[in-house]
């Protein structure tokens, strides 16, 4: 059991789950201490846990209560406050709060502090409704100042910032959940620097709750933090619609998605992705900020930025004083046209290197398995849905980003599809005709064998073309330059068909008709006793 502490004292709620978040509750320590100066008072860590587990941490990536305790007193805590119970090991703010709102009553504390995340949110607000005190939520800022502790914490959509004190004759605790960016941990020892180990009895878990599962974060989990490029959305995008350009945007460039505080509170996007005070404070080499009006809540997240490029229909916008790069148009009409002109240049750059590789001739030359890579990865493809876009094997496309083999043409005519490019806004017209010769003899090839009666003479270079199929009983067609790009139309005339299209079976018998997808590999066969005939129209782009 505590008693009330002989000096004054400013908690701060230790987050053991993984390094990153005990890393913010460093930085609230910092802040706490910066804090305690000016109050005269003692900074404390608080930590809940098993003492009796001695390991480094557990498989979670959770940090053991010993090796928290020890870093806590090496960053600035001149106490730490151990609240030992088997069930505290676990993560849960229903277990924590009033345990620590039992502490709270007897010891008295200044303040108790929180890092700004989703548990530290929680739990600060469970103790604090036990307590029936104040709680001051998403401070950027902290100051004392004759006898009251003020918080400096955004207001009116980020627009200013407000000044809040706990009201009335403050006797009671204060809380507050504390934004952690903005200072770096400080290694120095606390004074006295010594560990109360507090044995919490009769602990009981609340009726109608059962802790289902816990999953670890993956360390090499991709993080906002370290995105090289950031394209990030704003209220001006008007809908969840209108902010899944920010996101195809992003793919294009191979960056990260990030917001402003509307859209998370639509649901457009999750809460992860915040960026500015109340959030992540990003530093990419480019930041594209869409739609976005720059509060000021906001932009303090971006301003280590390399190059600030900002679209906003009104010219008065704020964000046009921190942008390198200002472009007054309406972000929802600018975005596709900007997306459509990178993926251009991306697939230009392909181009480019894929013609290097052709002219070399003797081996691939290195450099575009790299880009393709890196492309497949940024619009989320697997290796198999790449494949099935562009008609080859996950093999295929996995030798191609190793640069073992070289793809064709036709490979990248698949892959701007996938990418919903038109070819010819980025091939040169020496590619087109060469494109437009292999047509010609792939219609040439059609035209001379026995089972294809064209219906389009002359029509090399057409777009459209069809051609009467004829199958001999219970045979198997024989295609002729079978792979080609568009789309493809049988309408059986006589005879039954079987078509095998992507692996699945289709029967069609006299005057039924099928419409696919020429990539999706496919084989015809005559299922009858006579001759089948079909009638095959083919679009090529």
């Amino acid at each position: 059991m505590m008693g009330r502490r002989k000096d004054r004292e400013i908690w701060v709620f230790i987050d053991r789950r993984n390094e990153r978040h005990f890393n913010l509750s460093l930085q609230v320590m910092a802040k706490a201490r910066r804090l305690a100066r000016t109050a005269s008072a003692k900074t404390a860590a608080v930590i809940a846990g098993d003492s009796g587990k001695r390991a480094a941490g557990d498989a979670l990536g959770c940090l053991s209560v010993d090796e928290a305790s020890r870093n806590c007193l090496s960053h600035g805590a001149d106490r730490v406050y151990l609240f030992d119970h088997s069930k505290l090991e676990d993560p849960r703010a229903d277990l924590y709060a009033p345990v620590m709102s039992n502490a709270v009553a007897s010891a008295s504390p200044l303040l108790f502090l929180f890092a700004l995340t989703d548990f530290g949110r929680e739990l600060a607000a469970r103790i604090a409704r036990l307590r029936a005190t104040g709680l001051i939520a998403d401070c950027i800022d902290l100051t004392y100042k004759d006898g009251d502790f003020i918080a400096a914490c955004p207001s009116w959509g980020g627009e200013i910032l407000a000044e809040i004190t706990y009201a009335g004759e403050f006797q009671d605790t204060g809380f507050a959940t504390v934004q952690p960016q903005g200072i770096q941990p400080v290694e120095t020892q606390g004074v006295p620097g010594t560990v109360e180990r507090i044995a919490v009895r009769d602990l009981a878990t609340p009726r109608g709750v059962k802790l289902l599962s816990r999953a670890y974060e993956a360390k090499d989990r991709k993080r906002l933090e370290d995105a090289q490029v950031v394209v990030v959305g704003g209220a001006g995008l008007g809908s969840a619609d209108g902010f899944s350009m920010v996101r195809e945007l992003a793919a294009a460039l191979g960056g990260d998605v990030g917001a402003t505080r509307p859209p998370i509170l639509q649901h457009w996007v999750t809460e992860d992705r915040l960026i500015g005070q109340t959030g992540k404070r990003i530093r990419p080499r480019l930041l594209l900020s869409a739609g976005t009006s720059g509060a000021v809540q906001y932009t303090a997240g971006i301003m280590e930025s390399g190059t600030i490029m900002a679209v906003n229909r009104d010219p008065n916008a704020p964000i046009f004083q921190v942008a390198d790069v200002g472009i007054v148009a309406d972000a929802a009409t600018f975005l596709p046209v900007l997306t459509a002109k990178v993926k251009q240049v991306l697939m230009r750059t392909l181009a480019d290197t894929l013609q290097e590789v052709t002219q070399e001739g003797e081996r691939p030359l290195s450099g575009f398995g790299e880009k393709l890579l890196k492309l497949r990865e940024s619009q989320g493809w697997t290796r198999e849905s790449l494949a099935q876009a562009t008609g080859q094997s996950p093999e295929s496309i996995e030798q191609f980003e190793k640069d073992e083999i070289s793809p064709s043409v036709a490979f990248l005519l698949r892959l701007s599809r996938a990418l919903k490019i038109d070819p010819s806004t980025f091939l040169h017209e020496s590619e087109k005709t060469v494109i437009k010769e292999q047509r010609a003899q792939q219609f040439t090839k059609r035209t001379q064998n026995y089972s294809y009666q064209t219906l389009t003479p002359g029509a090399v270079n057409e777009h459209l073309r069809s051609f009467m199929v004829t199958i001999d009983p219970r045979q198997v067609h024989k295609p002729v330059a079978y792979k080609h790009e568009g789309e493809e139309f049988i309408y059986v005339m006589e005879g039954e068909l079987e078509l095998i299209l992507g692996g699945r079976p289709h029967k069609l018998k006299p005057h039924e008709s099928i419409h696919f997808n020429s990539e999706t590999p496919h084989k015809l066969k005559s299922i009858s006793d006579e001759p089948t005939r079909c009638l095959v129209v083919l679009y090529t782009p």
